[in-house]
């Protein structure tokens, strides 16, 4: 009697490798079930009835992280990002990115990951299409339920193939509430998309012209220093697009130079620089560590945030300090010219310093004091004078 002793699998995993294989003995045909392994450590399931004129069994790869045969997929309940070390030829090191998604099974085993490869297209569709349709669409309220679905998790920071995030859709589409809702449930506001340039949000944002998006991430704490794939910065990015809009595009222009305003504000709310300590980088990439006027940690800040005078002083060498007024002046002895002499406010004793190295503001101060106080004394000894004269014909 022929009898087939189990069912084929409803398992909805891809295949992810076909191993060449050889027809059983006959003790092995006659066992209904066994696992094997090959040199791979691959999970097999071997199919076979009892009959001696039945075809040679089957495999069927399974998830090769799995240590019992699961059976059918019930459905995805979760994803995560993982990323792994790559070792080029050259010495150097990247991060390989890949999905893996969280299995519910059929039968009642344990919910296991999987990686995305190993999952069939549907399944994986069934799981990602209302996601994605959320974020390309900025639909606040269907993110909100994906996020909120008791019998799902959702990673906020799910990559699409390009490495880009629902948070850097909403974005581009400027939609504030959904910005908020993302960084709410945790999404890295500063995350860079693998392709397409290495954009942030807020690159994006502000390329598009958002304001209200660009408020939002900066209000979630998104970086506004923050570098893409060519070295520009939100703020960058935003000026040069500005620069290539047509003037007729004038709704485009207005959207543009608003998310500039909003990421400039920011940058600028920092502090005033006293000091540069150091400094590092070439280029675009160029960073001075500074010490900030009014106090607080000292801060590695891009070149271009930092005031061009305090730049070309640091740079030829020049020591730099924060000078609260000038209280002297005498002709220079060597090369002419006018030296004053500079009281620090971190430096006990005043120094005679060059004109050109010394605020002008501050060199103004001292000379209206000095055109002040002398006509003060000039009035004051013509009243002395004509006192003393008052006195002899008395």
């Amino acid at each position: 009697m022929e009898a087939l002793l189990i069912t084929p699998s409803l398992s909805r995993l891809k295949p992810r490798l076909i191993l060449p294989f050889s027809a059983p003995t006959a003790a092995a045909a006659a066992s209904s079930f066994f696992p094997l392994r090959c040199p791979h450590r691959l999970r097999l399931r071997l199919r076979s009835s009892a009959s001696a004129d039945q075809p040679p069994p089957s495999l069927e790869p399974l998830d090769p992280r799995a240590e019992e045969d699961y059976g059918e997929v019930n459905r995805i309940i979760g994803s995560r990002v993982v990323r792994s070390p790559e070792f080029a030829d050259d010495g150097s090191v990247s991060a390989v990115a890949a999905t893996e998604y969280l299995i519910e099974w059929k039968d009642g085993h344990a919910p296991s990951w999987v990686p995305s490869s190993a999952v069939a297209a549907d399944v994986v569709a069934e799981y990602e299409t209302p996601w994605w349709t959320a974020a390309k669409k900025a639909d606040a309220a269907a993110l909100s339920a994906l996020l909120c679905d008791p019998d799902a998790s959702r990673d906020p920071d799910a990559e699409d193939p390009d490495g880009r995030t629902a948070l850097h859709f909403v974005a581009g589409l400027g939609s504030e509430e959904c910005v908020r809702l993302l960084a709410e449930a945790g999404a890295d506001v500063d995350r860079a998309e693998r392709a397409g340039g290495g954009l942030t949000p807020l690159h994006i944002a502000a390329g598009y012209g958002q304001p209200a998006a660009v408020r939002a991430l900066l209000a979630a704490g998104a970086e506004p220093g923050a570098l893409d794939g060519r070295g520009r910065t939100p703020l960058e990015l935003a000026r040069e697009v500005l620069a290539a809009t047509p003037p007729t595009a004038i709704g485009r222009r207005v959207g543009l130079e608003a998310a500039a305003a909003e990421v400039e504000a920011a940058v600028y709310e920092w502090a005033e620089v006293g000091k540069i300590i150091e400094g590092r980088g070439e280029g675009k990439r160029r960073e001075y560590l500074v010490e900030w006027r009014d106090g607080g940690e000292r801060e590695w800040v891009r070149a271009g945030w930092v005031a061009e005078d305090l730049v070309a002083d640091f740079e030829a060498g020049l020591e730099y300090g924060v000078a609260e007024a000038v209280v002297g002046r005498r002709e220079a002895k060597e090369g002419g010219g006018r030296e004053y002499l500079v009281k620090w406010a971190d430096i006990e004793e005043a120094t005679w310093e060059p004109e050109e190295n010394v605020d002008p503001e501050l060199v103004e101060e001292f000379e209206r004091r000095e055109a002040h106080d002398g006509a003060a004394a000039k009035e004051s000894a013509v009243m002395g004078r004509g006192s003393a004269a008052h006195v002899d014909i008395v």
